[in-house]
């Protein structure tokens, strides 16, 4: 079989994505409370006076959360697949992550605070 290319591979690599956020929906309750909280995220910047920088920031904030519990489920189900057994390197790949999942988790809470602190605090 031959690989698609130009528009084609743009339009498969654009469907495979499509594929790939709703099995996430589907099937990653983490990932569907992430988008519920990027939709409270844009309601919030859209009803306070942030500066455009600011918006970005905060809802990127929430955005890159997503990306990087995209990765985590990815990392999760590469590991399922290879065995159900108990192996030290899965188990590690599996908290590393977590860990990236949850430091992304701390930098947005860091953005959030620091952004509403400067601007009802200056």
């Amino acid at each position: 079989m031959t690989k698609a290319k130009g528009l084609r591979r743009i339009i498969n690599a654009g469907k495979y994505s499509l594929q790939g956020l709703k099995s996430a929906f589907l099937n990653e309750t983490a990932f569907r409370q992430e988008i519920y909280l990027l939709i409270a995220a844009c309601i919030i910047v859209m009803l306070i006076d942030f500066s455009i920088y600011e918006r970005i920031l905060l809802v990127g904030s929430i955005g890159f959360i997503m990306i990087v519990e995209l990765i985590n489920s990815a990392i999760e189900c590469v590991v399922d697949r290879i065995g159900p057994e108990r192996h030290e390197l899965s188990g590690r790949a599996k908290d590393y992550g977590s860990a990236a999942v949850l430091m992304s988790i701390v930098l947005a809470i860091v953005l959030w605070i620091y952004i509403f602190t400067c601007h009802y605090f200056p």
